[in-house]
């Protein structure tokens, strides 16, 4: 695995053009810093790709990696699988490609983006993290409380988030995400942040109609403390999250995985969410409950994090003062599109399609 077997999209791709290698150079110039660390996963002309920014608005496709066959398709998996050695690969070829005129470029505004890991093993997503909401609680946990989305729910950068008229209140949810590089389990916090490749935007749509048809209010049974032979009921409220988080198009992801060493301080990034133009919070990551490493450490004392699982640290919703804040923005009534940008990630933006659609005949009789 030598940098020099590095290949990267060449114009030979495209009719008529030549392919030429790159090779590795082990001086990086800053403009290759700069370009080669935002990496996403895209479709151009019938092709799937994991591709970096070249120059603004300008991609460049990896074609295939060290160590594998010519010509094999490449997976975002792949290459945060392959870690530190890999990634100054990468940044080695790309410098040597910049001024390359025979570097197929890739128009931005021609792509179909995808969520930058297409097919996460896992979404673990923190809920009510937020300093903003502490507030609102009657009672909550000491730690950071997750629950699980599937893949499933993803859609990337540009792609229609779907409402269907009978989800009831749907909102959008503006999260900063990380994206694990390193298998990890019992990971003290002090070194959480190892096991991160790198960081991307996460829209985490919320159905609170659904939330609400989907409450429980039971008398659950516990063994007593004091004798485990006897039981006792206790009152409780709940809501599964299997419908309000994790109905298809409810994650929006992307467009971009920006690795690690992009972002000096994941726990103050400036967040924004925009709904039709209007800005509906204006928030800092500063603001959460529990800083990154805290929670990566927290999820992976219950739960081993393989890389490629995604850690969406919560909802940064703060209104500003006489605006309205995300809880306003219902999907049903208040037209998209939903933007949502954070510093050094970059923009998001997807299309709002509600469907006219009734719940199907999901019963026998």
């Amino acid at each position: 695995m030598t940098p020099s077997a590095l290949r990267v999209e060449r114009a030979s791709v495209y009719p008529g053009v030549k392919r030429i290698d790159g090779r590795a150079q082990v001086q990086m110039t800053r403009w290759s810093k700069i370009a080669a660390m935002k990496l996403a996963s895209i479709h151009y002309r019938g092709r799937d790709l994991v591709a970096t920014e070249i120059a603004p608005g300008e991609l460049v496709a990896i074609a295939s990696l060290p160590g594998r066959q010519q010509g094999a398709p490449v997976d975002m998996l792949d290459i945060i699988r392959g870690g530190e050695p890999l990634r100054q690969a990468l940044l080695a070829s790309l410098d040597n490609i910049r001024s390359d005129a025979s570097v197929a470029r890739i128009p931005a505004a021609e792509v179909r983006w995808y969520p930058p890991v297409r097919r996460p093993g896992k979404i673990c997503a923190v809920a009510m993290n937020n300093s903003s909401s502490n507030e609102r609680k009657i009672s909550a946990p000491d730690h950071p409380a997750f629950f699980l989305k599937p893949a499933s729910c993803l859609v990337g950068h540009r792609e229609p988030i779907r409402i269907r008229r009978y989800y009831g209140s749907v909102h959008p949810e503006p999260e900063l995400a990380v994206v694990i590089g390193l298998a990890t389990r019992d990971v003290p916090a002090v070194n959480a942040l190892d096991a991160v490749y790198g960081y991307t935007i996460f829209n985490d749509i919320t159905g609170n109609g659904m939330r609400a048809e989907d409450r429980f209010h039971y008398w659950a049974v516990y063994a007593k403390k004091d004798n485990p032979n006897e039981t006792e009921r206790v009152e409780q409220h709940l809501s599964y999250a299997g419908r309000y988080k994790g109905t298809d198009t409810f994650g929006a992801m992307g467009p971009w995985l920006v690795t690690k060493d992009e972002i000096a301080n994941p726990d103050d990034l400036t967040v924004t969410c925009k709904v039709g133009g209007e800005l509906i919070a204006e928030d800092s990551t500063r603001y959460y409950n529990y800083k990154v490493a805290e929670v990566v450490s927290f999820i992976s004392q219950f739960h081993t994090l393989l890389p490629g699982d995604v850690v969406s640290l919560g909802t940064a919703f703060k209104p500003g003062q006489g605006r309205k804040s995300i809880h306003h923005a219902n999907f049903q009534t208040v037209a998209g599109p939903v933007e949502v940008a954070i510093e050094g990630l970059g923009a998001q933006e997807n299309p709002v399609v509600i469907e006219d659609k009734e719940l199907g005949a999901w019963r026998l009789s």
